[in-house]
This record gives C-alpha cells, sequence and structure tokens, in this order.
C-alpha cells in the first residue's frame, strides 16, 4: 500500500519507518522533523502550557494545520476529492 505525504505530496516508501503519529495523517520523516522544529516555536509564540487540555487542544489544532489534514479555518481537506489532492491549487471554500 503506498502511502503519500500530507504536507508535501511526496510517496512514502513502505519500508520507512514513521513516526507513531505522524503515520495517522501520514507525513512524511522530513515533514515530521519540520513539524517537531515549527511546534517549539508554536509553544513560544502562543506561550501554550502543555498542562493545560486546552493548550494541547490549540497544538493539535496546529499540528493538523501544519501536515494539511485542517485548513486555518478550521475545515477538514476531504482527500476523497481528487482536486484537493493538488498541492498547487488553492484550496476553494
Amino acid at each position: 500500500m503506498s502511502r503519500t505525504c500530507t504536507k508535501c505530496k511526496v510517496v512514502i516508501a513502505d519500508n520507512e519507518n514513521l513516526d507513531m503519529v505522524a503515520t495517522k495523517y501520514p507525513a512524511c520523516n522530513k515533514c515530521w522533523a519540520e513539524w517537531k522544529e515549527y511546534r517549539i516555536m508554536v509553544m513560544n509564540e502562543m506561550r501554550l502550557d502543555m498542562s493545560m487540555p486546552d493548550h494541547r487542544k490549540l497544538l493539535k489544532k496546529h499540528e493538523k494545520i501544519f501536515v494539511g489534514v485542517l485548513t486555518p479555518e478550521g475545515d477538514v481537506i476531504d482527500y476523497s476529492n481528487e482536486d484537493n489532492r493538488i498541492p498547487d491549487k488553492p484550496q476553494e471554500s
């Protein structure tokens, strides 16, 4: 079964070991490493406290936006529609 990264749209090799959380999107190791660096900036910029459930939920939302499965407005992107799979084409509302 071939997997495609939701962020960069590159095909992920079947033998590539992904992070457990990255597997559910799926996001390739390169994009997931970018997210790990970016999430620190998000936590610092927004002054998020990971002991607070609302702050963890907000960070999870930013994670989904980063990997491309959620729009900034909060809409889930339907990848069953082939038009949504074209990375250079802006999303239509």
